[in-house]
């Protein structure tokens, strides 16, 4: 895997979540893929302590679903968003078609006439499955991670 097509990759993957088309972004995870934002600097694990978010696939579908509900309403009306991803990096292979690549990722959620910011680091491990490739995991690590929040719904 070289950078562009690492580029390629994260670009689309931001799209997706942008037209809230997460069914598609699920479809991107490999079917052991999970999805972690950790809830305090630096932590190691998502079993030691509660996280944002830590969802395998069931649990990614589970969220989806009620994303999709039109009655949720923590979603309604449902989350505008934009991604920016930049600073990608190509960290050492995991294995022979296994990558880790880093990047930073903001995101900004417009809903009820507030505007929030996210901002951090993301990793992903990417398998190469096929001709693509798919996410082994995705954890994005929130320069305000430990802050409180108003609850969270869409994935960043």
């Amino acid at each position: 895997m070289d950078a562009g097509e690492a580029e390629r990759f994260l670009f689309y993957e931001a799209r997706l979540l942008d037209e809230r088309r997460f069914r598609e972004w699920m479809g991107l995870f490999a079917e052991n893929g999970t999805y972690w934002v950790p809830a305090v600097p630096g932590q190691e694990s998502p079993f030691d302590q509660a996280s944002l978010f830590y969802d395998d696939r069931e649990l990614m579908q589970t969220r989806i679903a009620r994303l999709e509900h039109p009655r949720i309403h923590i979603q309604t009306p449902p989350s505008r968003t934009a991604h920016l991803i930049g600073n990608i990096t190509l960290e050492d292979s995991v294995t022979l078609d296994e990558y880790a690549v880093a990047s930073t990722v903001i995101m900004v959620e417009y809903r009820n006439e507030k505007q929030r910011i996210f901002a951090g680091r993301q990793h992903h491990r990417l398998r190469r499955e096929g001709e693509g490739l798919k996410i082994v995991q995705k954890r994005v690590d929130l320069i305000n991670c430990d802050a409180a929040f108003e609850a969270m719904a869409v994935p960043i």
